[in-house]
């Protein structure tokens, strides 16, 4: 199993690679090629290209919730990407906008069912050997809320969008379970608590965005929660600040993700 971090809002000193405000990683189990979300523009294409990741061998794209900084490089890999399978929430094609601008995926579901095969489900399914997709994440804690960002169309017109579809995957492994979030709307304690719930396994890492700006007392709380979990390896990044980062580095030591980037597992 490796994970390669094709886009993220961080490049690395001397690793000639784009950075953008989005999110993809691309994942290998077996024979099963995945990639997991695919930024906001071509950064996706151009990165996979310069690192000789070959998405045209991608069997599965998965995406973590419906924002155009997670769907936007779809448009760019259209010509690349085979006919393969996709994994989501059944929302994450909604239309969506914020502060009067598009905020989601240019496609919506009906169309991309002319090119992909369409795994669309609020439940979990399995997506290779050792990866899940974990479906709607409940509310299993009293200190993330879910929280209103932008509206989505819906048969009434557009309606509040508390991104609802939000989620991860999972990586299971003997020791434990790994989990691997786009931007953690869904709480990523909600995430953590519910993935140890499902798979009965001790959290050992998580990487991915934990969508927190301040180091405040949500953020406090989501570190003394992690702390008690003890989860022994950390990678916040994307939609992270940094201010958040060094308050988590202080508790538990957080690994550096940098566009490049290759965990193997």
């Amino acid at each position: 199993m490796q994970l390669t971090v094709l886009v993220d809002n961080t490049t690395a000193i001397d690793k000639y690679f784009l950075g953008e405000p989005g999110l993809s990683f691309y994942l290998e189990d077996g024979n099963e090629k995945i990639l997991f979300d695919c930024g906001y523009s071509d950064v996706c294409r151009i990165n996979a290209e310069r690192m000789g990741v070959d998405l045209s061998r991608v069997t599965t794209l998965v995406f973590s919730h419906g924002h155009d900084d997670h769907t936007g490089g779809l448009a760019h890999l259209q010509a690349i990407l085979p006919p393969a399978k996709i994994v989501a929430h059944p929302d994450t094609f909604r239309e969506k906008r914020s502060r009067g601008m598009n905020a989601g995926s240019i496609f919506r579901t009906e169309e991309l069912a002319e090119k992909y095969e369409m795994h669309l489900s609020q439940k979990p399914q399995k997506v290779s050997d050792h990866l899940t997709f974990l479906g709607e994440i409940p509310r299993l804690n009293d200190f993330e809320p879910r929280v209103q960002f932008g509206e989505y169309a819906s048969p009434e017109g557009f309606v509040p969008d508390f991104v609802m579809e939000d989620s991860a995957l999972v990586y299971e492994r003997s020791d434990g379970i790994f989990l691997i979030t786009g931007c953690s709307h869904a709480g990523i304690c909600n995430m953590a608590a519910y993935a140890k719930e499902l798979f009965q396994k001790p959290v050992r890492g998580i990487i991915g965005g934990f969508h927190l700006k301040e180091a405040d007392e949500r953020a406090q709380k989501v570190i003394a929660y992690l702390e008690k979990l003890g989860v022994p390896e950390l990678y916040p990044c994307h939609c992270t600040s940094f201010a958040v980062r060094a308050a988590i580095h202080q508790k538990i030591p957080c690994g550096e993700v940098s566009v490049g980037m290759n965990i193997t597992w």
